[in-house]
């Protein structure tokens, strides 16, 4: 069947969507086949969910990206952490909120995976002081292992928009503290309820793998069903 313009008549290849057709050519020769645009433009709550899901982890790579994180399974660092983000605690920010920017502190974000042991952290107290405590003990360090420490901020940007903001440096030696033999670092920063962070073991191109511990909550009332309604809203409804 071929199809050709009222006017000019020549032959149009593509969708036509007043006459509910798509055109194109297959092996030379022109097919016109039913078309819908239904798929795209349906929100059903499984593929609002998962788009949020989406969204979110795309805004947190986008600022940690900028510390070279250490991911060394999968094809690429980005498609391995999306993977591994894809396990986090959904959260539903409305449209007015939801640029590419904004992004929420959840736990267990993912800083680095690799083939190294992890290291087993938590926030606690050493001597009445904050603390990140560890599992690491301090007669099993190599005097060529690196530990780096990422630090995740919730902050606030235009309209207030919430946005995840990372850094990352070299932890030195002697700012270590033990803990039955076992590493550690103090702070009183380590009790900000707004931050989260991970200590990675990096030997040469490998690393453990390490996500954020936190005490920040801000992201629950994000995580509930009203959120999920109130965001739905915001971008035309669920079908």
């Amino acid at each position: 069947m071929k199809i050709k313009h009222p006017s000019i008549g020549v032959e149009i290849i593509g969708k036509i969507p007043s006459l509910g057709v798509t055109k194109y050519i297959r092996n030379g020769t022109v097919v016109t086949r039913v078309s819908t645009s239904e798929g795209r433009q349906s929100n059903t709550r499984g593929q609002f969910i998962q788009r949020q899901r989406m969204r979110h982890s795309i805004a947190l790579w986008k600022d940690l990206s900028r510390w070279s994180p250490m991911f060394t399974e999968g094809k690429t660092t980005y498609h391995r952490f999306l993977s591994l983000a894809n396990q986090l605690p959904v959260v539903f920010l409305p449209k007015n909120k939801s640029s590419v920017e904004g992004s929420l502190l959840v736990p267990g974000i993912p800083v680095s995976e690799g083939n190294l042991l992890p290291v087993q952290q938590r926030l606690g107290e050493v001597d009445g002081t904050p603390a990140l405590i560890t599992d690491r003990k301090a007669a099993d360090v190599r005097p060529f292992e690196v530990f780096l420490l990422y630090t995740a901020e919730q902050q606030f940007q235009r309209e207030n928009c919430p946005k995840v903001s990372f850094t990352m440096r070299e932890v030195k030696r002697g700012e270590f503290v033990l803990v039955d033999g076992c590493l550690a670092l103090t702070d009183n920063d380590f009790a900000n309820e707004m931050k989260g962070w991970a200590l990675v073991r990096v030997i040469g191109k490998n690393c453990s793998t390490q996500s954020i511990v936190t005490r920040c909550k801000y992201y629950v009332q994000f995580s509930t069903e009203e959120a999920l309604d109130n965001a739905a809203k915001s971008y035309g409804g669920l079908k």
